[in-house]
């Protein structure tokens, strides 16, 4: 297995209940192939452009381990989750 870090921007009005079920739901999907080391809310933040007509955005960033085919399977659900304007994952 492999190590990875992921950061995803979530829509900024997305509540706190959301946001822990979106971590939940995506923690979930990581630990079937691998396994979740940290899982860090960086709060809101300014965007570098508007994505969506929005010009902030809500920042989550999961450290993990998993196998090198189960990253398509992650960054397919990161694009049709409804809340979620940009991802990016990275191997460490």
């Amino acid at each position: 297995m492999n190590k990875y870090e992921s950061i995803i921007i979530v829509n900024p009005n997305v509540d706190e209940a959301g946001l822990k079920a979106l971590e939940e739901k995506f923690t979930g999907l990581i630990n079937e192939n691998g396994k979740v080391e940290s899982v860090e809310n960086m709060g809101k933040k300014k965007l570098a452009y508007n994505i969506n007509k929005f010009s902030e955005g809500t920042y989550l960033l999961f450290n993990f381990e998993a196998k090198p085919d189960s990253i398509q399977e992650l960054e397919r659900v990161y694009r049709i989750t409804d809340d979620i304007m940009k991802f990016i994952v990275v191997k460490k």
